[in-house]
Formats: C-alpha cells, structure tokens, sequence
C-alpha cells in the first residue's frame, strides 16, 4: 500500500504561481510513476501531467507553465504551477501506481491523494 498526501494548495491572483506537493508514504519505491490530475466543479477529471521512469508527459493544456518533477529520497512529487488562470481552478490530486511507465488515464493509477484546492482569482 502506499498512501499520498498533497499539500500547497490554496488562492492566488491570476499569473501567480503555487507549487504542490505529494508526498507517499508506505510501501514506495523508485519504481513509481505519478501523475497529477484536477477536477473542477461539474468537470470531468482532467490529466495534467505524469512523471516515470519512462519519462515524463504533460496536457497541452498545462505544457508550458506546469512542470512535475521528484525527489525519490524524501518519496515527493511535486507540481510547479506558474502563469496561473482562473480556469485552473479546481481540486488537484495526485495519483501513484507501481509501474515505470506513466499513463494518461486515471483508472491506470491505484493510489490517490486527498486533493487540494487551487483557487485562481481574475
């Protein structure tokens, strides 16, 4: 089992910048791929971005001004958010699965996070 706890969320002005994190717990290993995705209200759950030993992928939505990355000794992934819009608004989860390739679909992932609001004002 392994458990994710976000954090870092919270309300900034459009064009700021947050920065989330995911830090696992349990049975983790560098052998994990993480992917981050979001819901807004009455939204489908959307893919932002994933990072694996296979490499690492972003939504055209979100290529350029996210970036993923990890830090395996302290087992935290973590999503840098600049240029921030009010359409990116919604809760974030981070998602884990024991695997070295990423997917793109979030039933590929057996872990979850909590999530995190992210609210962006105009």
């Amino acid at each position: 089992q392994v458990q994710l706890v976000e954090s870092g969320g919270g309300l900034v002005q459009a064009g700021g910048s947050l920065r989330l994190s995911c830090a696992a717990s349990g049975r983790t290993s560098s052998n994990i791929a993480v992917a981050w995705f979001r819901q807004a209200p009455g939204k489908d759950r959307e893919f932002l971005g994933a990072i694996a030993w296979s490499g690492t992928r972003y939504a055209d939505s979100v290529k350029g001004r996210f970036t993923i990355s990890r830090d395996n000794v302290k087992n935290t992934a973590y999503l840098q958010m600049n240029s921030l819009k009010p359409e990116d608004t919604a809760v974030y989860y981070c998602a884990a699965r024991s695997s070295l390739y990423y997917s793109t679909s979030g039933s590929a992932y057996d872990y979850w996070g909590q999530g995190t609001q992210v609210t962006v004002s105009s």
